[in-house]
């Protein structure tokens, strides 16, 4: 079993303050924060980050929602393509607290399906950044029903397309005149305010549609089970347009008075913690298992292991006693992270438990949580104070959560109920008729619940592998297991059948870490060299399986795989292949 800190499990919920609807939590935040910096922004790449008050956030939605009824947007569809920036904050929040319905798209789908969700979406303006002005350009002169076309940018020079400073510099000037049509325009928080389009790891992309209730429920539970407030800032890293980062690194941060600091890009990440002194960073698996595993190697690499080990015994020993001197004990460490990190949390799949522990041991606290874009997103979630590290979390308070047909193991798939669920799938009746029955929503992952409340997750549904005499194989346990060797980057198991024997097989691709291949083999290393090492490797994670889980066989793959803007495997594409 993982950690779990027991001394947590009686502590009561933290305190939120009741929030109806978006409009009503940006009202709330801006009297009790008005002048503290909502936003932390770069307005030119490599420069110093400038801030933005809860105030100018909060004038710059009602100036621009103002002008985006006088260009008859109002009841329509508005859409949002772009990197994470203030300009998507802004535009997302106009558009919900009294125009229309928002509906975030991934900047980095293929041309074709940005072009298909929105003539699906019925999308009547765009939002974008001008690295898509082009795109945007082409896809609409085959969508005539998109009017409306807005830059981010300060300056554009199509006359076609509105820039939003210059919107927001109109409709300023009609609020200061006394029009108040937008910020008294009222919302229906139960009808659909958000459409979603799913990344998907399996298979064609759905809309969800959520609620303005539906979002603020997820925030007030969430913010009951971990502690943030006004003077924790945020590293925004994740694509905002996901339901992770907009529902927990965006509008999470606003509601509790936070800072939020936007991430230049993956390579940007130690040097942008530094200079915004972020306290806390949402991410995925696979960011922090990358992150932790270099950590060991520099160690390795400069002699050091031994002593970064001796001092996380150390470490143990004085937190036994109640003294922590982890931030003098791993002074290197926490500076390569900025110095002021307290808080790691990750989603969108499980993480390695030893991670979230390792990075505990070192100083740094990471919990992880459990969602889906259907749940708004977050279903289960670790207490920052009462945890396990092989778990997915509690649910969430308001959130019922239960197995449906349990085997003998107790695992069966996860249903669950509450008020962050979802209204349903756009245009896709006979799929929501297939996920929500009699109000529990049927997640497709397959997991069980513990003795002690908290949710496990064993793997996806459809992605189970089924042995001849009946047994269940989780690929993304087998994954789990390759993943902790410091020369494999990644891998995607599946099940292989063999005609002669009847019987399913576990195979595996196996992406190597070339960089760890080379320190132990050399620049001019032979593939069967390369074949021997990590033969070792898969030796040693069956010799942790049970006979039935064993990889019997495995190739070796050079790039990466194809993976969706959440950093995760689309199992469906590389089965194709």
């Amino acid at each position: 079993m993982g950690e779990c800190v027991v001394r947590g499990k009686d502590k009561p919920l933290y305190a939120v303050r009741e929030i109806k609807d978006l409009k009503d939590m940006l009202e709330q935040s801006v009297k009790i924060y008005g002048d503290k910096p909502a936003f932390y922004v770069k307005t030119e790449a490599g420069k110093d980050y400038k801030p933005i008050s809860y105030k100018q956030f909060k004038q710059d939605v009602e100036a621009l929602g103002t002008e985006l009824m006088d260009l008859g947007l109002k009841g329509k569809r508005i859409a949002i393509i772009g990197e994470n920036r203030y300009e998507w904050a802004v535009s997302y929040l106009a558009i919900v607290n009294g125009i229309g319905i928002v509906v975030p798209l991934d900047k980095d789908l293929p041309v074709h399906e940005l072009e298909n969700l929105l003539n699906v979406s019925e999308a009547s303006g765009i939002f974008f950044s001008g690295k898509y002005e082009k795109d945007i350009i082409n896809i609409c002169k085959g969508l005539p029903q998109v009017k409306t076309l807005i830059s981010m940018e300060r300056n554009t020079g199509n006359k076609n397309i509105h820039c939003i400073y210059d919107l927001i510099d109109k409709g300023r000037k009609k609020t200061e005149a006394g029009d108040k049509r937008f910020i008294n325009e009222p919302i229906n928080a139960e009808e659909m305010s958000i459409l979603l389009f799913t990344s998907g790891t399996t298979g064609l992309a759905k809309g969800v549609m959520l609620s303005q209730k539906n979002i603020c429920t997820n925030l007030m539970a969430m913010c009951q089970m971990v502690y943030i407030d006004e003077k924790d800032i945020f590293l925004s890293v994740l694509p905002i347009h996901h339901t992770y980062e907009c529902t927990c690194g965006f509008l999470a941060p606003i509601y509790r008075g936070c800072t939020i600091a936007y991430c230049e890009g993956l390579r940007h990440i130690v040097k942008n913690l530094k200079e915004s002194k972020a306290t806390m960073m949402l991410g995925v698996p696979l960011l922090f298992e990358s992150m932790y595993k270099k950590i060991w190697q520099q160690a390795e690499k400069s002699g050091m292991a031994s002593k970064l080990k001796f001092a996380i015994k150390i470490n143990k020993f004085l937190n036994i006693l109640g003294i922590d001197l982890s931030k003098k004990l791993f002074s290197k460490i926490h500076d390569n992270f900025g110095g002021h990190i307290r808080l790691f949390i990750s989603g969108g799949a499980g993480i390695d438990p030893l991670v979230s522990k390792g990075f505990r041991e070192l100083g740094i606290h990471m919990v992880q949580g459990y969602g889906l874009t259907e749940c708004s997103p977050i279903a289960a979630l670790n207490r920052d104070c009462y945890f396990k590290d092989d778990a997915a979390g509690l649910p969430l308070p308001g959130m019922e959560v239960k197995i449906h047909n349990p085997d003998a193991d107790g695992i069966g798939e996860i249903i669950c109920k509450g008020d962050n669920v979802m209204l349903g799938y756009y245009q896709n009746d006979a799929e929501t008729r297939k996920v929500l029955k009699d109000g529990w929503f049927y997640t497709g992952d397959l997991g069980f619940i513990d003795k002690d409340g908290f949710v496990h997750i064993t793997g996806r549904q459809k992605n189970v592998i089924v042995t001849k005499n009946g047994k269940n194989i989780f690929p993304e346990e087998v994954e789990a297991y390759l993943g902790r060797s410091k020369y494999i980057a990644e891998s995607l198991v599946w099940g292989k059948y063999d005609e002669k024997s009847g019987e399913t097989y576990v195979n595996a691709q196996i992406v190597p870490d070339f960089e760890a291949v080379t320190e132990v083999l050399g620049e001019n290393y032979a593939e069967q060299d390369l074949y021997k090492l990590i033969q070792n490797e898969v030796r040693e994670v069956n010799h942790k399986m049970p006979l039935y889980k064993r990889i019997a066989d495995f190739t070796i793959r050079k790039e990466e795989f194809q993976k969706t803007t959440t950093r995760k495997i689309k199992r469906y594409m590389e089965k194709l292949q």
